[in-house]
């Protein structure tokens, strides 16, 4: 199981906070550092001192940090243009050394949207321009240098694009696909993805989701494997008492809680339904010793417990 460290910095943290916890991710031997993509809090009351911008911050990261995967999980379809999208993801490739990856979803969050003046179409729509996104950004990567490309959609048309810059990583950065929609999400996945993540949901309904991945691979006669994965909320303790404090802090007894063993448990539920990748959303961004915690008591069992192959 690979464990990555994934925040929301929306609810209040500056840069300076997330290259913090991405430093100490990287010193702890994570396989890689996430964030949410918003421009609002959603949790606390107004997220001082405001929200930083996604690719912004992974575009600093990638040149202040050596290891670590880099990533959104997820950004909005509804934020950004599909091709400017795959530029700046494709330049913070670059930077990186060929680290990105790139979580993209529908978006859900309407008060963020009324509130920075985004537009905020039906579902439907939502889910439309999503499709033609995932279409362009990896068209644009996989586009042979040299060569042009085109697009003509219901939202979206590009006319003899250079397709460039190009990615480090070839074809282009894996993409993530995340949620539990019983239709469009898992064709979607199965066509565009690399990675299907389930977040903040229990075990029964996350392996639904997983199956109906499944299946919608096989009627893509897909044949590359689909990495999948959980992004949970932790608070772990050495002791019971430490894992409790860790609770109050952020308000909430999460689904991941409790000591190392307890939480090895947890997750082990997860790899049992084929997930290789958890996402330990940790919320207290000031607690990098939570973090040692996770990294020196939870990810050797996990590596001692994995079946070999």
């Amino acid at each position: 199981m690979r464990l990555c460290v994934f925040i929301e910095p929306q609810e209040g943290a500056t840069y300076d906070d997330q290259l913090k916890v991405a430093l100490r991710t990287e010193e702890c031997g994570f396989d890689g550092f996430f964030r949410s993509d918003h421009y609002l809090a959603i949790m606390g009351d107004n997220g001082q001192p405001g929200p930083t911008d996604a690719w912004v911050t992974l575009g600093a990261l990638a040149v202040q940090t050596s290891r670590i995967r880099l990533g959104t999980l997820v950004s909005s379809a509804t934020f950004r243009l599909p091709a400017p999208l795959a530029i700046s993801v494709a330049q913070v490739d670059q930077m990186s050394g060929g680290r990105v990856e790139l979580g993209l979803g529908a978006g859900w969050y309407e008060p963020e949207h009324t509130a920075y003046g985004i537009p905020f179409p039906p579902i439907g729509e939502r889910f439309d321009k999503l499709a033609e996104q995932l279409a362009i950004v990896k068209g644009l990567w996989a586009t042979p240098s040299g060569e042009t490309f085109s697009f003509r959609g219901g939202h979206y048309d590009l006319y003899d694009s250079p397709a460039l810059p190009k990615p480090t990583q070839i074809p282009g950065p894996p993409v993530i696909i995340g949620g539990v929609g019983p239709k469009r999400t898992p064709a979607l996945a199965a066509k565009y993805a690399d990675e299907y993540n389930v977040a903040f949901r229990p075990v029964d309904v996350t392996a639904q989701a997983y199956e109906r991945v499944r299946v919608a691979c096989e009627a893509e006669g897909r044949e590359q494997p689909m990495v999948l994965s959980v992004a949970q909320t932790v608070a772990c303790g050495r002791t019971a008492a430490e894992a409790r404090a860790r609770a109050e802090k952020i308000g909430q007894q999460p689904p991941i809680f409790g000591t190392p063993d307890q939480v090895v448990d947890q997750i082990g539920q997860y790899a049992a339904l084929g997930a290789s990748r958890f996402f330990l959303q940790v919320l207290d961004l000031a607690d990098l010793d939570h973090l040692d915690v996770l990294a020196s008591e939870v990810a050797p069992q996990l590596a001692a417990s994995a079946v070999p192959g």
